[in-house]
Protein backbone atom coordinates (compact mmCIF):
# COMPACT_ATOMS: atom_id res chain seq x y z
CA UNK A 1 0.00 0.00 0.00
CA UNK A 2 1.33 3.43 -0.92
CA UNK A 3 0.50 6.95 0.14
CA UNK A 4 -2.43 7.01 -2.19
CA UNK A 5 -4.36 4.64 0.06
CA UNK A 6 -3.70 6.63 3.21
CA UNK A 7 -6.16 9.40 2.42
CA UNK A 8 -8.99 7.07 1.40
CA UNK A 9 -8.27 5.12 4.57
CA UNK A 10 -9.07 8.22 6.61
CA UNK A 11 -12.53 8.18 5.05
CA UNK A 12 -12.86 4.58 6.23
CA UNK A 13 -11.87 5.71 9.71
CA UNK A 14 -14.53 8.41 9.68
CA UNK A 15 -17.13 5.81 8.80
CA UNK A 16 -15.85 3.58 11.57
CA UNK A 17 -16.12 6.41 14.06
CA UNK A 18 -19.79 6.74 13.27
CA UNK A 19 -20.53 3.25 14.49
CA UNK A 20 -17.90 2.65 17.23
CA UNK A 21 -14.91 3.55 19.88
CA UNK A 22 -7.36 6.54 24.61
CA UNK A 23 -7.76 2.86 25.62
CA UNK A 24 -10.21 1.68 28.32
CA UNK A 25 -11.10 5.22 29.46
CA UNK A 26 -12.22 5.12 33.09
CA UNK A 27 -11.67 1.38 33.51
CA UNK A 28 -7.84 1.25 33.48
CA UNK A 29 -7.60 2.99 36.89
CA UNK A 30 -10.13 0.71 38.62
CA UNK A 31 -8.43 -1.20 41.45
CA UNK A 32 -10.02 -4.35 39.97
CA UNK A 33 -8.99 -3.63 36.35
CA UNK A 34 -6.26 -6.28 36.42
CA UNK A 35 -4.59 -6.70 33.04
CA UNK A 36 -5.94 -3.40 31.69
CA UNK A 37 -4.35 -1.63 34.64
CA UNK A 38 -0.96 -3.10 33.70
CA UNK A 39 -1.19 -1.63 30.20
CA UNK A 40 -1.66 1.82 31.77
CA UNK A 41 0.90 1.49 34.58
CA UNK A 42 2.86 -1.77 35.08
CA UNK A 43 3.26 -1.12 38.83
CA UNK A 44 -0.44 -1.94 39.23
CA UNK A 45 0.43 -5.63 38.82
CA UNK A 46 1.55 -5.72 42.47
CA UNK A 47 -0.47 -4.86 45.58
CA UNK A 48 -3.68 -5.33 43.62
CA UNK A 49 -7.12 -6.00 45.07
CA UNK A 50 -7.02 -9.23 43.04
CA UNK A 51 -4.94 -12.30 43.77
CA UNK A 52 -4.94 -12.96 40.06
CA UNK A 53 -6.60 -12.01 36.77
CA UNK A 54 -7.09 -13.95 33.54
CA UNK A 55 -8.05 -11.86 30.51
CA UNK A 56 -9.95 -13.81 27.86
CA UNK A 57 -10.44 -11.00 25.37
CA UNK A 58 -10.83 -7.24 25.45
CA UNK A 59 -10.89 -4.52 22.81
CA UNK A 60 -10.68 -0.75 22.79
CA UNK A 61 -11.21 1.45 19.74
CA UNK A 62 -10.56 5.18 19.70
CA UNK A 63 -10.57 7.70 16.87
CA UNK A 64 -11.55 11.07 15.51
CA UNK A 65 -10.46 14.24 13.75
CA UNK A 66 -10.52 17.99 14.15
CA UNK A 67 -11.77 18.19 10.54
CA UNK A 68 -15.35 17.09 11.20
CA UNK A 69 -17.97 17.04 13.93
CA UNK A 70 -20.89 14.63 14.19
CA UNK A 71 -24.02 14.00 16.21
CA UNK A 72 -24.37 10.27 16.79
CA UNK A 73 -28.11 10.55 17.40
CA UNK A 74 -28.52 11.95 13.88
CA UNK A 75 -26.80 8.89 12.48
CA UNK A 76 -28.73 6.34 14.52
CA UNK A 77 -32.05 7.99 13.61
CA UNK A 78 -31.25 8.35 9.91
CA UNK A 79 -32.14 4.73 9.00
CA UNK A 80 -28.97 4.49 6.96
CA UNK A 81 -29.60 7.74 5.09
CA UNK A 82 -26.93 9.78 6.90
CA UNK A 83 -24.78 11.69 4.39
CA UNK A 84 -21.40 12.67 5.77
CA UNK A 85 -20.95 15.53 3.27
CA UNK A 86 -24.37 16.98 3.96
CA UNK A 87 -24.98 16.22 7.64
CA UNK A 88 -21.63 16.58 9.42
CA UNK A 89 -20.15 19.88 10.50
CA UNK A 90 -16.68 20.51 9.05
CA UNK A 91 -13.78 22.57 10.33
CA UNK A 92 -11.26 22.75 7.45
CA UNK A 93 -7.90 24.39 8.15
CA UNK A 94 -4.30 24.22 6.95
CA UNK A 95 -3.49 21.84 9.83
CA UNK A 96 -6.27 19.26 10.15
CA UNK A 97 -5.51 15.97 11.86
CA UNK A 98 -6.93 12.42 11.80
CA UNK A 99 -6.16 9.74 14.38
CA UNK A 100 -7.25 6.21 15.20
CA UNK A 101 -6.08 3.31 17.34
CA UNK A 102 -7.32 -0.16 18.11
CA UNK A 103 -6.02 -2.20 21.04
CA UNK A 104 -6.94 -5.91 21.29
CA UNK A 105 -5.80 -7.71 24.45
CA UNK A 106 -5.72 -11.45 24.00
CA UNK A 107 -5.17 -14.27 26.49
CA UNK A 108 -3.23 -12.74 29.38
CA UNK A 109 -2.78 -13.34 33.08
CA UNK A 110 -1.30 -11.92 36.28
CA UNK A 111 -0.74 -13.40 39.74
CA UNK A 112 1.13 -12.74 42.97
CA UNK A 113 4.52 -14.36 43.55
CA UNK A 114 4.95 -13.19 47.14
CA UNK A 115 3.39 -10.57 49.39
CA UNK A 116 5.61 -7.97 47.76
CA UNK A 117 6.01 -9.09 44.15
CA UNK A 118 3.80 -10.09 41.22
CA UNK A 119 4.15 -10.93 37.55
CA UNK A 120 1.93 -10.84 34.50
CA UNK A 121 1.99 -11.81 30.84
CA UNK A 122 0.08 -9.58 28.43
CA UNK A 123 -0.59 -10.35 24.75
CA UNK A 124 -1.90 -7.60 22.48
CA UNK A 125 -2.55 -6.78 18.83
CA UNK A 126 -2.51 -3.06 18.01
CA UNK A 127 -2.90 -0.70 15.10
CA UNK A 128 -2.34 3.07 15.07
CA UNK A 129 -3.02 5.67 12.42
CA UNK A 130 -2.15 9.39 12.35
CA UNK A 131 -2.40 12.07 9.68
CA UNK A 132 -1.00 15.42 10.82
CA UNK A 133 -1.28 18.91 9.34
CA UNK A 134 -3.24 18.14 6.19
CA UNK A 135 -5.09 20.98 4.51
CA UNK A 136 -8.82 20.42 5.03
CA UNK A 137 -9.89 21.78 1.65
CA UNK A 138 -7.36 19.58 -0.13
CA UNK A 139 -8.61 16.55 1.79
CA UNK A 140 -12.21 17.38 0.91
CA UNK A 141 -11.29 17.83 -2.75
CA UNK A 142 -9.56 14.43 -2.88
CA UNK A 143 -12.57 12.90 -1.14
CA UNK A 144 -14.73 14.43 -3.92
CA UNK A 145 -12.48 12.92 -6.63
CA UNK A 146 -10.80 16.26 -7.37
CA UNK A 147 -14.08 17.59 -8.70
CA UNK A 148 -14.63 20.74 -6.65
CA UNK A 149 -16.91 23.53 -7.88
CA UNK A 150 -14.87 26.19 -6.07
CA UNK A 151 -11.37 27.55 -6.45
CA UNK A 152 -9.16 27.10 -3.40
CA UNK A 153 -5.57 27.51 -2.25
CA UNK A 154 -3.77 25.28 0.22
CA UNK A 155 -0.57 25.36 2.23
CA UNK A 156 0.30 22.39 4.46
CA UNK A 157 3.54 22.63 6.44
CA UNK A 158 5.03 19.50 8.04
CA UNK A 159 2.30 17.32 6.55
CA UNK A 160 2.85 13.64 7.42
CA UNK A 161 1.10 10.42 8.31
CA UNK A 162 1.87 6.93 9.61
CA UNK A 163 -0.05 3.67 9.72
CA UNK A 164 1.45 0.91 11.86
CA UNK A 165 0.19 -2.52 12.92
CA UNK A 166 1.97 -4.86 15.32
CA UNK A 167 1.56 -7.60 17.92
CA UNK A 168 3.31 -7.75 21.27
CA UNK A 169 3.84 -10.06 24.23
CA UNK A 170 4.84 -8.36 27.47
CA UNK A 171 6.30 -9.76 30.68
CA UNK A 172 5.34 -7.51 33.58
CA UNK A 173 7.01 -7.54 36.99
CA UNK A 174 6.04 -5.39 39.95
CA UNK A 175 7.43 -5.03 43.45
CA UNK A 176 6.55 -3.12 46.59
CA UNK A 177 9.61 -0.92 47.15
CA UNK A 178 8.66 0.89 50.37
CA UNK A 179 5.98 -0.14 52.86
CA UNK A 180 5.23 1.89 55.99
CA UNK A 181 2.03 2.05 58.05
CA UNK A 182 0.79 5.08 56.15
CA UNK A 183 2.86 4.98 52.96
CA UNK A 184 3.37 2.52 50.13
CA UNK A 185 5.58 2.84 47.06
CA UNK A 186 5.61 0.23 44.32
CA UNK A 187 7.29 0.01 40.95
CA UNK A 188 6.78 -2.07 37.84
CA UNK A 189 8.19 -2.72 34.41
CA UNK A 190 6.89 -4.51 31.32
CA UNK A 191 9.41 -5.86 28.83
CA UNK A 192 7.74 -6.32 25.45
CA UNK A 193 8.68 -8.42 22.47
CA UNK A 194 7.22 -6.78 19.36
CA UNK A 195 6.21 -8.36 16.07
CA UNK A 196 5.61 -5.73 13.40
CA UNK A 197 3.09 -6.53 10.67
CA UNK A 198 4.04 -3.47 8.63
CA UNK A 199 3.73 0.25 8.13
CA UNK A 200 2.92 2.91 5.56
CA UNK A 201 4.18 6.46 5.96
CA UNK A 202 4.28 9.80 4.15
CA UNK A 203 5.65 13.30 4.65
CA UNK A 204 5.99 16.68 2.98
CA UNK A 205 7.96 19.58 4.50
CA UNK A 206 5.65 22.02 2.73
CA UNK A 207 2.92 21.35 0.19
CA UNK A 208 1.39 24.37 -1.53
CA UNK A 209 -1.00 24.74 -4.42
CA UNK A 210 -4.00 26.22 -6.12
CA UNK A 211 -7.02 24.61 -7.72
CA UNK A 212 -8.88 26.28 -10.60
CA UNK A 213 -12.41 24.88 -10.82
CA UNK A 214 -13.15 26.36 -14.28
CA UNK A 215 -10.12 24.78 -15.96
CA UNK A 216 -9.93 21.78 -13.56
CA UNK A 217 -6.21 22.39 -13.14
CA UNK A 218 -4.28 21.67 -9.94
CA UNK A 219 -1.00 23.58 -9.57
CA UNK A 220 1.28 22.36 -6.80
CA UNK A 221 4.66 23.23 -5.33
CA UNK A 222 6.78 21.09 -3.05
CA UNK A 223 7.69 17.43 -2.67
CA UNK A 224 6.01 14.37 -1.27
CA UNK A 225 7.73 11.34 0.26
CA UNK A 226 5.88 8.13 0.92
CA UNK A 227 6.87 4.60 1.70
CA UNK A 228 5.72 1.19 2.81
CA UNK A 229 7.34 -1.73 4.51
CA UNK A 230 7.72 -4.74 2.27
CA UNK A 231 4.38 -6.09 1.00
CA UNK A 232 2.31 -4.10 3.52
CA UNK A 233 -1.37 -3.62 2.72
CA UNK A 234 -3.58 -1.91 5.32
CA UNK A 235 -6.68 -3.49 3.78
CA UNK A 236 -5.29 -6.98 4.42
CA UNK A 237 -2.78 -6.89 7.28
CA UNK A 238 -0.71 -10.07 7.27
CA UNK A 239 0.86 -11.27 10.53
CA UNK A 240 2.90 -14.00 8.81
CA UNK A 241 5.94 -12.01 7.64
CA UNK A 242 6.88 -10.11 10.81
CA UNK A 243 9.69 -7.80 11.89
CA UNK A 244 10.95 -8.06 15.46
CA UNK A 245 11.48 -5.24 17.94
CA UNK A 246 11.51 -4.51 21.64
CA UNK A 247 9.50 -2.20 23.85
CA UNK A 248 9.29 -1.10 27.45
CA UNK A 249 6.71 0.25 29.91
CA UNK A 250 7.79 1.54 33.33
CA UNK A 251 5.72 2.94 36.19
CA UNK A 252 5.55 3.83 39.87
CA UNK A 253 2.64 4.22 42.27
CA UNK A 254 2.50 5.90 45.67
CA UNK A 255 -0.39 5.24 48.07
CA UNK A 256 -1.19 7.09 51.30
CA UNK A 257 -3.22 5.39 54.03
CA UNK A 258 -4.96 7.55 56.57
CA UNK A 259 -6.06 4.85 59.03
CA UNK A 260 -3.73 1.88 58.45
CA UNK A 261 -2.41 0.85 61.88
CA UNK A 262 0.63 -1.22 60.85
CA UNK A 263 2.36 -2.50 57.74
CA UNK A 264 1.59 -6.16 58.52
CA UNK A 265 -2.04 -5.64 57.51
CA UNK A 266 -2.50 -6.35 53.77
CA UNK A 267 -3.01 -3.15 51.81
CA UNK A 268 -6.18 -4.41 50.14
CA UNK A 269 -7.83 -4.76 53.59
CA UNK A 270 -7.15 -1.10 54.44
CA UNK A 271 -8.16 1.10 51.48
CA UNK A 272 -5.86 3.98 50.60
CA UNK A 273 -6.98 7.58 50.86
CA UNK A 274 -4.79 8.90 48.05
CA UNK A 275 -3.00 7.25 45.14
CA UNK A 276 -0.53 8.91 42.76
CA UNK A 277 0.80 7.08 39.73
CA UNK A 278 3.33 7.96 37.03
CA UNK A 279 4.20 5.78 34.06
CA UNK A 280 5.75 5.90 30.60
CA UNK A 281 4.44 3.38 28.08
CA UNK A 282 5.46 2.23 24.61
CA UNK A 283 9.14 3.07 24.71
CA UNK A 284 10.66 1.43 21.65
CA UNK A 285 10.42 0.95 17.89
CA UNK A 286 10.30 -1.62 15.09
CA UNK A 287 12.61 -1.50 12.07
CA UNK A 288 11.50 -2.68 8.64
CA UNK A 289 14.22 -3.61 6.16
CA UNK A 290 13.70 -3.25 2.41
CA UNK A 291 11.01 -0.58 2.75
CA UNK A 292 10.14 1.15 -0.51
CA UNK A 293 10.33 4.95 -0.34
CA UNK A 294 9.17 7.19 -3.19
CA UNK A 295 9.94 10.88 -3.60
CA UNK A 296 7.65 12.97 -5.86
CA UNK A 297 8.58 16.35 -7.25
CA UNK A 298 5.26 18.22 -7.12
CA UNK A 299 6.36 21.39 -8.91
CA UNK A 300 3.90 21.00 -11.79
CA UNK A 301 0.35 21.62 -13.03
CA UNK A 302 -1.97 18.63 -13.44
CA UNK A 303 -5.26 18.22 -15.29
CA UNK A 304 -7.80 16.70 -12.86
CA UNK A 305 -10.60 16.22 -15.38
CA UNK A 306 -9.60 12.59 -15.97
CA UNK A 307 -9.07 11.71 -12.34
CA UNK A 308 -10.61 8.26 -11.66
CA UNK A 309 -10.30 7.77 -7.89
CA UNK A 310 -6.74 6.39 -8.08
CA UNK A 311 -4.32 8.91 -6.58
CA UNK A 312 -1.33 6.64 -7.18
CA UNK A 313 -2.00 6.59 -10.91
CA UNK A 314 -2.67 10.34 -10.85
CA UNK A 315 0.70 11.00 -9.19
CA UNK A 316 2.58 8.68 -11.54
CA UNK A 317 1.00 10.29 -14.62
CA UNK A 318 1.60 13.90 -13.61
CA UNK A 319 4.77 14.07 -11.49
CA UNK A 320 8.32 12.75 -11.68
CA UNK A 321 9.56 10.52 -8.87
CA UNK A 322 12.52 8.52 -7.60
CA UNK A 323 12.31 5.24 -5.72
CA UNK A 324 14.75 3.86 -3.13
CA UNK A 325 14.90 0.98 -0.67
CA UNK A 326 15.60 1.89 2.95
CA UNK A 327 15.27 0.63 6.51
CA UNK A 328 12.27 2.35 8.11
CA UNK A 329 12.35 2.63 11.90
CA UNK A 330 8.80 3.20 13.19
CA UNK A 331 8.53 4.62 16.70
CA UNK A 332 5.84 3.37 19.07
CA UNK A 333 3.36 5.94 20.46
CA UNK A 334 5.39 6.70 23.61
CA UNK A 335 3.23 8.41 26.24
CA UNK A 336 3.46 9.79 29.77
CA UNK A 337 0.60 9.00 32.14
CA UNK A 338 -0.03 10.78 35.44
CA UNK A 339 -2.82 9.76 37.83
CA UNK A 340 -4.17 11.22 41.07
CA UNK A 341 -6.91 9.07 42.65
CA UNK A 342 -8.71 10.20 45.84
CA UNK A 343 -11.10 8.14 47.93
CA UNK A 344 -14.11 10.28 48.89
CA UNK A 345 -15.79 7.54 50.91
CA UNK A 346 -15.49 3.77 51.29
CA UNK A 347 -16.70 2.96 47.78
CA UNK A 348 -16.55 6.35 46.08
CA UNK A 349 -13.50 7.75 44.28
CA UNK A 350 -12.63 10.68 42.04
CA UNK A 351 -9.57 10.61 39.81
CA UNK A 352 -7.69 13.05 37.61
CA UNK A 353 -5.36 11.71 34.97
CA UNK A 354 -3.30 13.08 32.10
CA UNK A 355 -2.20 11.14 29.03
CA UNK A 356 0.51 13.08 27.20
CA UNK A 357 2.37 12.17 24.03
CA UNK A 358 6.15 12.06 24.35
CA UNK A 359 6.48 12.00 20.56
CA UNK A 360 6.55 15.47 19.03
CA UNK A 361 3.43 16.09 16.97
CA UNK A 362 4.17 15.62 13.31
CA UNK A 363 7.37 13.65 13.86
CA UNK A 364 7.92 11.40 10.88
CA UNK A 365 7.80 7.59 11.15
CA UNK A 366 5.90 7.80 14.41
CA UNK A 367 2.48 7.32 15.91
CA UNK A 368 1.19 9.47 18.75
CA UNK A 369 -1.60 9.47 21.30
CA UNK A 370 -3.70 12.61 21.56
CA UNK A 371 -3.11 14.66 24.70
CA UNK A 372 -5.98 14.12 27.13
CA UNK A 373 -6.90 15.19 30.66
CA UNK A 374 -9.69 13.18 32.32
CA UNK A 375 -11.62 13.68 35.55
CA UNK A 376 -13.65 10.62 36.53
CA UNK A 377 -15.81 9.90 39.59
CA UNK A 378 -16.45 6.20 40.13
CA UNK A 379 -18.26 3.77 42.37
CA UNK A 380 -16.05 0.74 43.01
CA UNK A 381 -16.82 -2.56 44.73
CA UNK A 382 -15.45 -6.10 44.35
CA UNK A 383 -18.06 -7.24 41.83
CA UNK A 384 -19.24 -3.94 40.38
CA UNK A 385 -17.82 -0.57 39.29
CA UNK A 386 -19.31 2.41 37.48
CA UNK A 387 -17.27 5.17 35.81
CA UNK A 388 -18.30 8.58 34.49
CA UNK A 389 -15.20 10.10 32.79
CA UNK A 390 -15.14 13.70 31.60
CA UNK A 391 -12.21 14.29 29.22
CA UNK A 392 -10.62 17.38 27.72
CA UNK A 393 -9.02 16.11 24.54
CA UNK A 394 -6.54 17.62 22.12
CA UNK A 395 -8.06 19.63 19.26
CA UNK A 396 -10.61 21.22 21.57
CA UNK A 397 -12.95 18.29 22.12
CA UNK A 398 -14.83 17.77 25.40
CA UNK A 399 -16.03 14.21 25.92
CA UNK A 400 -18.30 12.70 28.55
CA UNK A 401 -18.94 8.98 28.86
CA UNK A 402 -19.66 6.06 31.13
CA UNK A 403 -18.59 2.51 31.82
CA UNK A 404 -19.52 -0.60 33.84
CA UNK A 405 -17.64 -3.53 35.30
CA UNK A 406 -19.91 -6.37 36.39
CA UNK A 407 -17.88 -9.38 37.54
CA UNK A 408 -16.10 -10.73 34.44
CA UNK A 409 -17.68 -8.28 31.97
CA UNK A 410 -16.57 -4.71 31.27
CA UNK A 411 -18.10 -2.31 28.76
CA UNK A 412 -17.88 1.44 28.34
CA UNK A 413 -17.03 4.54 26.35
CA UNK A 414 -15.32 7.76 27.32
CA UNK A 415 -17.48 9.73 24.90
CA UNK A 416 -20.86 8.00 24.54
CA UNK A 417 -22.97 10.79 26.07
CA UNK A 418 -21.15 13.53 24.16
CA UNK A 419 -21.56 11.60 20.91
CA UNK A 420 -25.29 11.34 21.51
CA UNK A 421 -25.90 14.91 22.68
CA UNK A 422 -23.29 17.09 20.99
CA UNK A 423 -23.94 18.64 17.59
CA UNK A 424 -20.27 18.34 16.60
CA UNK A 425 -18.35 15.74 18.60
CA UNK A 426 -14.84 15.23 17.20
CA UNK A 427 -13.76 12.01 18.93
CA UNK A 428 -15.36 8.72 19.88
CA UNK A 429 -14.30 5.51 21.63
CA UNK A 430 -15.69 2.25 22.95
CA UNK A 431 -14.27 -0.70 24.88
CA UNK A 432 -15.42 -4.10 26.10
CA UNK A 433 -13.79 -7.06 27.78
CA UNK A 434 -14.35 -10.52 29.24
CA UNK A 435 -12.08 -11.97 31.91
CA UNK A 436 -11.88 -14.30 34.92
CA UNK A 437 -11.08 -12.17 37.99
CA UNK A 438 -9.63 -14.08 40.95
CA UNK A 439 -10.78 -12.16 44.01
CA UNK A 440 -9.04 -12.28 47.34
Amino acid sequence: MKYTKLLPLSIFIIALNFSFGQSYVGHSIDNYSGIQGITYNPSSVVGSNLRGDINLFSASVFGGSDYFGINLSDITSSDGAFDFDENSEKFPSDTNNFFFNIDLVGPSFMFNLTKKSSIGVVSRVRANFNINNINGELFESIEDDLDSDDDFDFDSKHFNGTIHAWAEVGLAYGRILVEKPNHLLKGGVTLKYLQGAGSAFMSSPELQGQYNAASELLTTQGELNYGTSQDFDSNDVDFNDLSAGFGLDVGFTYQWYKDRGNDSLPTYKTPYKLKIGVSVTDIGSISYDNSTVNNYNLNATADTSNYDDDIEEFLDNNYTSTETEETAKINLPTALHVLVDYRLAKKWFVSAQADLSMIKKGEELSNTVINTVTVAPRLETKWFSFYAPLSFRQYGDLSFGGGLRVGPLTVGSGSVFTNLLSESSKTTDIYLGLKIPLYR
